[in-house]
């Protein structure tokens, strides 16, 4: 029986736990909180920090393969387990998609195109490339911003340049100018251990707060745009040499042409929806694929909506339970707190 890793232990590492269950493989989880959600379902826990080498070698003694649920494992860590075992997505994904520098050059180098950006280590610095962009753009973290974390707008009339370097800790940084999009979607794609490669339709995102809101599919795009979005991470995939799933985000601006947002080595909030209008979701996907297993059909029975349960938006469960055609998923936190992922509702329609 196969076993594998998962570096995190979070809503991503316990879903995926629950699809390697499905396929009659068994989960250890390393993750510093012993009541992490992927507890409840996992076959075990190793309680340590992501960076413990005691416990990376008990995790790599322990199992066949390890992937990991998030893109902040350290690039360090995973290097040492690939060093004895087979970790998928490769260190490498992992070395693109912690620095949104670095990954911007990546995503230009495979010609797929994206905000413009400067790399800002400096005030003056920040200030030259605010220069470039007509006195504005989005300033951010170079390393560990997601959810809307980690970055500052900045407009001719409002945060000034010294107080958005110094609110986000004079660390590395970059400005992408703004993107005029009309809408935000996302791909989900996975690549197997032989190259093979299955998509999922794009799905049309709205955020609030910073923090994924709602995913819709069909997306509201043409049969071109599509067809891109697909391209896209079919280069990414391959120029990775990745095997696993990702989720690509887009801007789509208004002739249809798509810039790459960002992406992410791991399964994705906004392909949550895979799991009530696919026959197989994309955890169960990103489980075949790292397992060496064909890949699944990525092809929806039903239109969708899916909604994310934020904060006190759980309260509402009886509601969401009553809903007709709705598939609910609470992820086992105890306590709701703002900004915080309780769980989701995809709600289907005919197509």
């Amino acid at each position: 029986m196969t076993t594998i890793g998962i570096i995190g232990g979070g809503q991503l590492g316990r879903m995926l736990a629950m699809a390697a269950a499905r396929l009659s493989m068994r989960v250890v989880v390393l993750e510093p909180d012993a009541t992490c959600p992927a507890a409840q379902v996992a076959t075990r826990v190793i309680a340590a920090p992501y960076d413990d080498e005691a416990a990376l070698d008990a995790l790599a003694e322990t199992c066949d393969l390890v992937t990991y649920e998030f893109e902040n494992v350290p690039v360090i860590a995973a290097a040492r387990l690939a060093a004895r075992l087979p970790v998928y997505p490769p260190p490498k994904a992992l070395e693109v998609s912690q620095d949104r520098l670095v990954e911007k050059r990546f995503l230009n180098a495979c010609g797929l195109d994206t905000a413009r950006y400067h790399a800002v280590d400096s005030l003056e610095a920040l200030q030259a490339a605010l220069a470039d962009f007509g006195g504005q753009g989005v300033l951010k973290t170079r390393r560990l911003g997601y959810d809307g974390k980690g970055q500052a707008v900045l407009k001719p009339r409002g945060t000034t340049a010294e107080e958005a370097f110094d609110a986000l800790g004079q660390v590395p940084l970059i400005l992408e100018s703004f993107v005029p999009f009309v809408r935000e979607i996302s791909i989900i794609a996975a690549r197997g251990t032989d190259g093979s490669i299955a998509a999922y339709d794009p799905a049309e995102n709205i955020h609030r707060d910073g923090i994924l809101s709602t995913s819709r599919v069909p997306a509201g795009i043409d049969q071109a745009t599509s067809a891109a979005a697909r391209t896209a991470a079919a280069a990414i995939l391959t120029a990775l040499d990745y095997v696993g799933v990702i989720g690509v985000e887009f801007f789509v601006l208004a002739d249809g042409r798509l810039a790459v947002n960002e992406i992410a080595p791991r399964v994705h909030n906004s392909g949550h929806w895979t799991e009530a209008a696919c026959i197989v979701s994309q955890f169960e996907q990103h489980i075949r694929a790292v397992a060496g297993l064909p890949l699944g059909d990525t092809r929806r029975h039903s239109d969708c909506l899916m909604h994310n349960l934020i904060g006190d938006d759980v309260d509402r469960l009886t509601d969401w339970l009553a809903t007709p055609q709705a598939l609910v998923h609470l992820y086992g936190k105890e306590e709701a707190r703002p900004g915080r992922k309780m769980g989701h509702v995809t709600v289907l329609s005919a197509p």
